[in-house]
This record gives structure tokens, sequence and C-alpha cells, in this order.
């Protein structure tokens, strides 16, 4: 093979299709048409001598020798990458750009509202758009430049992603300010009499593990509605004489709608992670919104974060 015919473009092409396995979505990863990829396609065939990707019923099939070099491409291409990030020093005041951010609406609200706020300040070119995640498609999503960092937990991470631990969530119980039951402090009794509003992220679930914990005590509570995320269940709480468990980071903004106490019972709390594709480790624009989400968000609630990424 002539390395003086190849260049980096080509290389990136072919890096670019076999992860995505298809012209045309890698075609609008490169922005480049159809007929432009396939020409670069061509060129890797005849520079290489070798298939590299057969046509299949749904996209394309590497062939033995492709899959052979993707490994050592990748991370050839990662090293260049690392080198050109270490010499250009990223400006968010001037940076322009598109980022999209998956997770749940309690992480919207948690997390990415004040990067937002904050970005609005700090970097004016930077537009986010927040998606809800879908952790069983997460590694595809990012892998074809859909989705650039997600917000989850490291239990339903895919593997093959980077993850950074953010914080350590707990749950408090949440009533109506007034609630005519709770005079004072909640116990097991009162806890498990009054009417329940729980999450179900999949949709009309109406078991948890707080119903795991009271069956291992011989008692179970009454779960009357069943909510797709966490952010509606304060405004029910505070409309009604229902309880809820809800994450802390949640429930402080709303001291004063509703009242705050400890559970009657342990609630094992969850922890909360920020997860991304290879693709954009050495990224400026990236290393910094990552650094940047570390410093806004603290580890629990007034605990400032100071590790670096």
């Amino acid at each position: 093979m002539d390395i003086d015919r190849l260049d980096l473009n080509l290389l990136v092409t072919l890096d670019t299709l076999l992860v995505e396995r298809n012209v045309s979505r890698a075609a609008k990863r490169l922005h480049l048409s159809q007929p432009a990829l396939s020409t670069r396609l061509t060129r890797l065939r005849e520079l290489l001598g070798d298939p590299l990707l057969l046509p299949a019923q749904r996209g394309m099939i590497p062939t033995q020798r492709a899959l052979e070099l993707q490994a050592p491409l990748h991370a050839a291409l990662e090293g260049v990458r690392q080198v050109i990030a270490d010499t250009s020093p990223f400006e968010p005041a001037t940076a322009k750009a598109t980022v999209a951010i998956a997770a749940s609406d309690y992480v919207q609200y948690s997390v990415l509202m004040p990067l937002a706020l904050a970005l609005s300040r700090e970097a004016p070119g930077i537009r986010i758009a927040w998606r809800t995640i879908d952790t069983a498609t997460l590694d595809a999503q990012m892998a074809r430049g859909e989705v650039d960092l997600a917000l989850t937990t490291p239990g339903t991470a895919p593997e093959t992603l980077r993850m950074r631990t953010l914080y350590r969530e707990a749950y408090v119980a949440i009533v109506r300010p007034d609630h005519p039951a709770l005079p004072g402090p909640l116990d097991l009794d009162t806890f498990c009499r009054l009417d329940h509003v729980i999450v179900s992220p999949e949709g009309g679930g109406f078991h948890g593990p707080v119903d795991d914990a009271l069956a291992a005590v011989g008692l179970r509570r009454r779960v009357a509605l069943s909510a797709p995320g966490f952010l509606v269940v304060p405004e029910i709480v505070a409309r009604s004489d229902m309880i809820a468990l809800v994450p802390t980071r949640v429930a402080n903004d709303r001291v004063g709608r509703v009242r705050l106490l400890d559970p009657p019972l342990p609630v094992p709390g969850f922890d909360m992670a920020m997860v991304w594709h290879d693709r954009t480790t050495t990224h400026p624009l990236h290393r910094w919104l990552r650094q940047r989400i570390i410093e806004l968000v603290p580890r629990t609630p007034g605990e400032a974060g100071t590790d670096a990424i």
C-alpha cells in the first residue's frame, strides 16, 4: 500500500463507517453527501486491497480485514485527537456548538438546569439539547452522535461507555405542610396508612424497593398513584394528603410547598454518573463541559465537587 496516498480524512471515514455500518448515517456524521462518502470508500478499498464493508439487508457488514483494523485505527485516531486537544486551548466565550445530553426529568432539573444557566453566561454560543434518556439504546445513540453525554445510574450505563460518578443521592419523605395525620415526626405505622405516590419511569408500576423493605418486616403500604417522573410528585403531594419518597435534590427546592421528613425505615439511595463515548473523550469542548458539570453539581446537597476529569 502506498501510504503517501492515504490522508487522515480517509481514516476518519473508515472509522466512522465501521461504527455506523450504514452509508447514510456515516455521511450525516461526517457532513458529507452519500456520493462523496462512497467515493472515499472506493479509494479506501483500492488502497487497502479489501472490500472493507459489504452490502447487507440492513446497512453493511465489515470484512475480517476491516474488523482487524477497527480497534487499532480508532486508537490511533484518538491519539491524534489527544495531541490536537492538548495544543488547542478551548475558549468557552467564543465557542459555537450544539451538545445533546440525555437524562431523566429529575436529572434535567437538578443537574442540567444549573448547567444551562451557567452556559448562558459563560458560553452563550453552546446550545444544549435535552433528551429523555433511553438506556437500552444509549450506546448506539452515542456511537451515531445522536447523544453526546448522558446522566444515569452506574448500573444502567452500558459497559462500552466511559463513566464518571457525580454524586450520591438520598431519599426524603414529603407531605403537605399542614397534613392532618402528621403533627409530629413520621412513624412507620402512619407511613403505611397514608396513600403513596411512587415513580415508575417505565410507566404504570406500583411496586418498588420500599415495598420490599416493608414486606421484610411484615408490613405493606397502599400506592395510590404511579407517576412517570419525580418533578410532578411534589405538586401532587402539596395538594393532597398523599405521601412520597423523592430525591433530596428535588425536595429541597420545594420547602414551603411541602414538608420534608426522615423516612421511618432505611431507604437505599443511588449514585448518579455521567457517561460518554470514546469519540468525545479528548474533544476540548466536551472535556470542558464534563468538568463544568462536576464543578456545578455538589456530591451531596450543599457540598461542592472538586475532582477534575
